[in-house]
């Protein structure tokens, strides 16, 4: 009975089921099994952590279980991390460090985990860089160099004028595939992507910013989808605003002739050009999500100009470029196109660059208006612009600019009729010697940049294609067909013209004209300064002389 009452007089707790957790007792285990991770992280001081230090020594705080568990559970997680960091840090630095057999590949002369770069190239490369005539250089450059620093480079080392139109061209012999590289390009991951037989090449290339200048010449309206939705034609400034703006949506759009994947045919398809790559139409020229079919992608590809295109690929006309990936490809691999004229190639070869660079092209062109410093050395280089030639009249105290074209050209007339009486004068002075000017003006042409000598009409047609086909570009040689006359090949409207320049006598003295003899010139520089500030007969001015240079 005794043992009765005492069991009725105790209150026992009622047994623990699986479902309930004591989170007093399990925060305070947390809290103890952490005091000695708080104690090596010295770093870590937080008002949430569960010990304080007073004198000294290390105590329980005294707060309320309820704010202590509050407080300190998110800190436990950060703490950990950092914990973490610093022993994979320590694990890290204290690895020895082990000899770089590739130096040149990594710019540094030990491997060591934190000395790796994951992704940007480091260190300097050997770079071989080969002129028109075949001779090449190497150049030794960061891998930070840009197309354009790098051409800035070869200008200053070959005393060359920088005017500004010299490019860097990858190259590519055995595909018959070439293209200018943008200034902005870094020339060692360029070079990482091309094959063994690929090689740079450094020349002139007046074309490449062209269609800033002239943008109407490059996208007529038949060929922009947007211009046909707009009533007349649209000013050039708000035309490329839309193809620089990102948020626009236009497209290129007309006939190409497509290369069937692994054969020789070809096919003629109505294709579209937009920002997110090269589509066909399977359906005639339909629009349609459903009819159109992706033929090649901008962002991971490049557009080359085909150089060999009738003779390797079979293609219908000579206008061929190419879409090539970004990688080490084979001839299977391209995607080729060929157009109708060389105003279509242009056109679409344009769009390509302007939907895959966007703003950064026009960057690009406007950077050497702002003359900046070079990035890579200091020296500086020299600079001429191309509107820099004008007729100046200093018959006065001071020297005036002469705006009328009629006096202009009046002007030179007489300043080449005062060359010849000081010529004629010279002459009655002695016998010939081997500077008299008779002599001098029939070979002082040879030593400029603009002469080529005997050079046949095919290769001045391939120095005007390579320069750029933009208005004005021009050179000098000799004539195939009469040994004393000479030739000038002049590009207008990418049509490539000639013009026979004769030799005609006249007091004893040999002149040179270009229209049967009704403007005469001593010597063909002086012809050439002519046309540079006057058109005569010629369908436009003289602006870009078609230069090689010699590494």
């Amino acid at each position: 009975m005794t043992g009765t009452l005492s069991l009725s007089c105790l209150s026992l707790p009622p047994p623990p089921t699986e479902d309930d957790v004591d989170l007093e007792a399990l925060v305070n285990d947390m809290n103890s099994s952490f005091e000695s991770l708080y104690s090596t992280c010295s770093s870590v001081q937080s008002e949430s952590v569960p010990l304080l230090q007073h004198n000294g020594q290390l105590q329980h705080s005294t707060t309320s279980p309820k704010q202590r568990r509050r407080r300190s559970q998110p800190m436990h997680i950060l703490a950990v991390r950092r914990l973490q960091e610093e022993e994979q840090q320590l694990r890290t630095s204290s690895l020895p460090a082990i000899p770089n057999p590739f130096p040149e590949l990594s710019g540094s002369p030990v491997l060591s985990p934190g000395s790796l770069p994951p992704c940007q190239p480091s260190g300097t490369y050997i770079i071989n860089i080969f002129s028109e005539d075949g001779m090449g250089k190497v150049v030794e450059i960061p891998a930070d160099m840009t197309a354009r620093d790098l051409c800035q480079l070869l200008v200053y080392k070959s005393h060359c004028v920088d005017d500004n139109s010299w490019a860097l061209v990858e190259h590519h012999p055995l595909l018959g595939l070439e293209r200018c590289l943008e200034d902005h390009e870094l020339v060692v991951q360029v070079q990482a992507s091309m094959t063994s037989e690929g090689r740079f090449l450094f020349r002139k290339n007046y074309a490449k910013y062209e269609f800033f200048r002239n943008p109407l010449n490059f996208f007529p309206e038949h060929m922009v989808a947007w211009c046909q939705e707009t009533n007349g034609a649209i000013p050039p400034s708000q035309l490329l605003q839309n193809f620089l703006n990102s948020s626009s949506c236009p497209e290129i759009q007309g006939f190409l002739y497509v290369k069937e994947m692994g054969r020789k045919s070809w096919k003629k398809l109505y294709v579209f050009l937009r920002r997110s790559g090269l589509y066909f139409s399977t359906k005639g020229t339909s629009k349609e999500p459903r009819h159109l079919q992706l033929l090649a992608d901008l962002e991971d590809s490049n557009v080359f100009t085909v150089t060999t295109g009738k003779k390797l690929h079979s293609a219908p006309t000579d206008y061929e470029f190419c879409i090539k990936p970004n990688k080490r490809t084979e001839l299977k691999e391209l995607r080729m196109l060929c157009t109708e004229d060389e105003q279509s190639r242009t056109s679409w070869m344009t769009a390509f660059r302007l939907f895959k660079y966007g703003i950064v092209l026009y960057q690009n062109y406007k950077i050497p208006q702002q003359r900046k410093t070079l990035s890579h050395f200091s020296t500086p280089v020299r600079s001429v612009s191309e509107n820099s030639l004008v007729a100046m009249d200093f018959s006065g105290r001071i020297g005036r600019v002469i705006d009328n074209p009629l006096e202009a050209q009046s002007a030179a007339m007489e300043e080449g009729n005062a060359w010849r009486k000081r010529s004629q004068r010279m002459n009655i002075l002695g016998s010939p010697s081997p500077l008299h000017p008779c002599l001098l003006n029939s070979v002082i042409h040879r030593t400029q940049l603009w002469f080529h000598g005997r050079i046949t009409r095919e290769e001045s047609h391939r120095m005007i294609h390579q320069q750029g086909q933009v208005d004005g570009l021009f050179l000098l040689r000799d004539s195939q067909s009469n040994p004393k006359a000479f030739v000038l090949t002049l590009c207008h409207h990418q049509k490539i013209k000639h013009f026979q320049i004769l030799p005609c006598e006249e007091d004893g003295q040999i002149f040179f004209s270009l229209d049967d003899g009704s403007t005469k010139f001593t010597d063909l520089i002086q012809l050439v300064e002519f046309y540079q500030l006057n058109r005569g007969v010629l369908p436009c001015k003289l602006k870009h002389p078609c230069t090689l240079v010699a590494l």
